[in-house]
């Protein structure tokens, strides 16, 4: 899997600042541990170039980058610690060309069309959207996005938990980089603990897991029909018969027939199925990929773990 595509089904780019070195990989492991296995370490302080290299050893399978890189000599510096991506506050034209020449992915800062053409002479189909929320936010994104539908943006810059969702909704939008997640204050205490958990609440809003429906197995369409007809008596939720099911409320899914796992299945939504999948086998599970479900156009829809949970089986439903 390439750079840009790990970026983007990682969504989230913790941007790192270290006044000392020694800080990088205790930091970088509490990010990962949190569930993210990227991290923009950038080149404001002196320390910068031996917390990459500090980092690309001790976590080889963290996905390092240097940010706010300005100058060719940085980059340079960058990739011989081990970056293996470049991230700009601005376009230089210096820098995006080294870059380009040297096969190292690079996302430059634009604020507006001039600087997304600029971008786009140079070949790229990624920039970072800096400084987001004070160049327009959202509401410039939307706009942008009809003259230039194939770029791609990093919004950064005044992004943070609240807003998270409503970046990630925008169409356009690959992933959001930010250093709410990983503050300073936390950093220089040593506070690892509160970056983790930073780090797991930025990642749990992303993917924004919640139940979809809980799936039964019965017998027949008879004991179907007449548990979702009990559930409608008891608390109001609507039957609804479908081919396979019987439906009560839209949540409670009584099957005709046994089908996924040993007692049923259960369905949890996300907002975003691949980035959900991505992230989950991270986490070591596996997934019944031949089973999964797609639309029309190839986006998939449906997919199934490939191991149950306490007799049901799990799936993981788009939107």
């Amino acid at each position: 899997m390439d750079v840009l595509e790990t970026i983007r089904l990682s969504g989230l780019i913790p941007v790192l600042k270290f006044n000392d070195a020694a800080d990088a990989v205790p930091t970088c492991k509490a990010v990962s541990d949190g569930g993210l296995k990227v991290a923009e370490i950038t080149f404001r302080t002196d320390a910068a170039e031996e917390a990459i290299r500090a980092v690309c050893r001790a976590l080889p399978d963290m996905l390092v980058g240097a940010g706010t890189v300005t100058k060719t000599e940085q980059a340079e510096r960058a990739v011989r610690a081990g970056a293996r991506f470049i991230v700009a506050p601005g376009l230089n034209p210096a820098v995006v060309r080294w870059c380009v020449d040297n096969g190292v992915p690079v996302v430059p800062g634009i604020n507006d069309p001039s600087g997304i053409e600029a971008a786009m002479e140079l070949g790229l189909t990624c920039v970072k959207f800096f400084p987001a929320e004070a160049s327009g936010g959202v509401k410039f994104l939307k706009a942008i996005h009809g003259p230039y539908p194939d770029m791609k943006f990093v919004p950064t810059g005044g992004v943070n938990e609240d807003n998270l969702a409503d970046y990630l909704k925008t169409p356009g939008v690959v992933a959001c980089g930010g250093s709410w997640m990983v503050p300073a204050s936390a950093v220089e205490n040593g506070d690892y603990g509160t970056i983790r958990a930073l780090v797991r609440q930025a990642v749990n809003k992303m993917l924004n897991f919640r139940l979809a429906h809980v799936g039964v197995n019965t017998a027949n369409e008879a004991e179907a029909g007449d548990a979702a007809a009990r559930f409608e008596r008891l608390f109001g939720f609507e039957e609804k018969a479908g081919a396979g099911s019987v439906m009560a409320g839209g949540f409670v899914e009584l099957m005709k027939k046994p089908g996924p796992g040993e007692r049923g299945h259960i369905g949890i939504r996300t907002d975003d199925i691949e980035r959900a999948v991505f992230y989950i086998e991270q986490a070591g599970f596996a997934f019944d990929r031949d089973g999964a479900k797609r639309d029309d156009k190839g986006a998939l829809r449906v997919i199934y773990l490939r191991d149950e949970i306490a007799g049901f089986a799990v799936h993981l439903v788009q939107g």
